[in-house]
């Protein structure tokens, strides 16, 4: 069931929109939580590498999604989160850092979403964005997984302290996920506007 959960949420934040209002870094270190509860290690780390594999798959899938559908993203007029601003600050980040704004993106958590479509509207060479999204993904992943087992492993020694930790992650993922689904039809009920992504930013010739 953990599993599950986990890796469905990161490939959609990584891939789809609705990424931008689900609470990927809390889930993580949420899973990481549960599987301490439990003395799961080896599970801890082998969630690690497959929830690193399925996040590169998905930030490809975003990728190829920007490249398909070409310059213009749509966002939504008056929107709160997939506005204008927000993906303009999106493209200016990736245009000042380049090859290094895609490994980064992975810690920001709407930007990790908006990042591989603009990088694939863009015209970043793919070979260069894998490189970039799996540096990313292998130091995001594990490191919160793993914060969140070992972190619950250190406070063993007080059960009622562990059970608190384990409650009080899930429910942050679960009142997290609600609300950002709720902000998510919220955000597309507003009117549609399409953002033109300038091909000449430095990611897409790098």
């Amino acid at each position: 069931m953990v599993w599950a959960i986990v890796l469905g949420f990161v490939f959609a934040e990584c891939a789809f929109i609705i990424g931008l209002f689900l609470p990927g870094d809390s889930l993580l270190f949420a899973a990481g939580v549960v599987l301490a509860q439990h003395d799961h290690e080896g599970n801890a780390w082998a969630l690690s590498v497959v929830a690193t594999a399925a996040a590169i798959v998905g930030n490809m899938l975003g990728y190829y999604i920007g490249h398909r559908t070409g310059h213009a993203i749509i966002a939504r007029r008056g929107g709160r989160v997939l506005n204008h601003e927000n993906l303009d600050r999106a493209r200016c980040f990736l245009d000042r850092r380049g090859f290094w704004a895609i490994v980064l993106a992975r810690w920001i958590p709407w930007i990790r979403t908006l990042a591989p479509m603009i990088a694939g509207a863009a015209r970043m060479d793919s070979r260069r964005f894998l490189l970039a999204t799996s540096f990313g993904g292998v130091a995001w992943v594990p490191t919160l997984v793993l914060l969140g087992y070992y972190g619950a492993g250190l406070v063993g020694g007080l059960p009622w302290l562990k059970t608190v930790a384990l409650w009080g992650s899930v429910a942050f993922f679960v009142v997290g996920t609600v609300y950002g689904i709720w902000r998510y039809r919220q955000e597309m009920h507003r009117p549609p506007e399409r953002i033109e992504v300038g091909v000449g930013v430095r990611v897409g010739v790098n």
